[in-house]
């Protein structure tokens, strides 16, 4: 999977821009706070409809602009394909190849795309809604019903905890009604929990890999799914939602104390074990970071082997917090079979040496400049 051209109108701090954008590895170079971060968001937009580092999507229209358009022409295995995504207040609308999409779960996964920025260490040492993020941007990457499954689900865990609370404000009878809510969030919590269930454990075999690799068989990396209540691996669907049914009954009495919903995929948590030492809470930095650094490689390994195609590279600022021996493996990854978007202060950070067919672009008070 190729980016051939990258258009943006009214986005962030660009008023219009076009760029070529098909080289193996194209760098953005330039200070602080002009743009870079900018560009491989609006890439990461394009994927997945929505930006990496804001849940407000009136921030990614410029300023004095009523919508942003972006526009892509991508090369796939199959040939070449053309996006655009408008955001506005009202909406978005998003097209392949000209024809409107009526559901944006059908545009997600045109492009594929693996992120890459210092704040992913959060992934292993921060918060589990930070990993439950993680989990939900990337299964849905390949898996677009997942994305279907999660809005129901959220939706129908909002109507519950609403009613929840009503009723520990003394409103109503709590019986009838939530028997309904608690077949409908086990329904879609239940596939919601196979899927991360299926994912995890092919994220494992691939960082498991990757991990020892570089730490040359010094340590062995393991993800382990840690749901909100204990399930048998890879149970029938059917067993695993009668589990569902019987934990909420269980916790049924404390939900209406504490006007919560307490079971679900809401609540759980992915966790990171280095030597059989979890690495969240007794991980050096460089064990934290090794961590991050293979999860990210074995993204790209398993979309490669969901969908056929290697998916984008955005590292954002991201090799100056590698030592160079990390910095390595990261090159010779990417090198030679995923095309690669790299910003940076300066290019001293980078080893030029170690880049084939590289193109640099200097970026400045939203402009952008140069291609050598």
């Amino acid at each position: 999977m190729f980016l051939n051209r990258l258009a943006l109108k009214s986005y962030r701090n660009y008023d219009q821009i076009e760029l070529t954008t098909d080289s193996n590895v194209n760098i953005f170079v330039g200070p602080n706070a002009q743009g870079k971060t900018n560009l491989l968001e609006s890439i990461y937009v394009m994927a997945m409809t929505k930006s990496h580092r804001t849940h407000q999507d009136k921030e990614l229209i410029g300023w004095n602009g009523e919508q942003t358009q972006l526009h892509a022409q991508i090369q796939k295995r199959y040939g070449t394909c053309q996006l655009d995504l408008s955001i506005s207040t009202k909406g978005k609308k998003a097209k392949i190849n000209g024809l409107e999409q009526k559901k944006l779960s059908n545009f997600i996964g045109a492009l594929n795309v693996v992120m890459f920025a210092p704040e992913d260490l959060e992934i292993v040492k921060g918060t589990p809604g930070i990993r439950r993020r993680f989990l939900d941007m990337e299964i849905g990457q390949v898996q677009p019903s997942y994305l279907y499954d999660l809005s129901q689900y959220q939706k129908i865990l909002l109507q519950r905890n609403n009613y929840l609370k009503q009723n520990f404000a003394g409103k109503g009878s709590p019986d009838a009604m939530l028997d309904i809510w608690n077949e409908q969030l086990a329904l879609y919590g239940v596939k919601i929990m196979k899927k991360r269930q299926n994912f995890i454990k092919k994220l494992q075999q691939w960082a498991e890999t990757i991990h020892r690799g570089i730490t040359n068989d010094s340590e062995e990396l393991l993800i382990r799914y840690s749901p909100s209540f204990d399930i048998e691996p890879f149970e029938d669907e059917s067993v695993l939602l009668n589990q569902f049914m019987i934990k909420l009954s269980l916790v049924r009495d404390q939900e209406f104390r504490r006007g919560v919903t307490l079971v679900g995929p809401h609540r759980d948590d992915l966790l990171f074990y280095i030597n059989d030492k979890e690495v969240q809470t007794y991980g050096s930095q460089g064990q934290q970071r090794t961590t991050a650094l293979s999860l990210k490689l074995a993204e790209i390994e398993l979309i490669h082997e969901e969908v056929g195609e290697y998916p984008l590279l955005l590292l954002d600022d991201v090799l100056s917090e590698l030592d160079e021996y990390r910095q390595t493996q990261l090159i010779r990854t990417f090198q030679e079979k995923v095309q690669t978007f790299i910003t940076t202060t300066g290019l001293e950070s980078v080893h030029l040496d170690q880049l084939n067919h590289a193109s640099v672009f200097h970026v400045l008070k939203g402009n952008v400049s140069g291609r050598s």
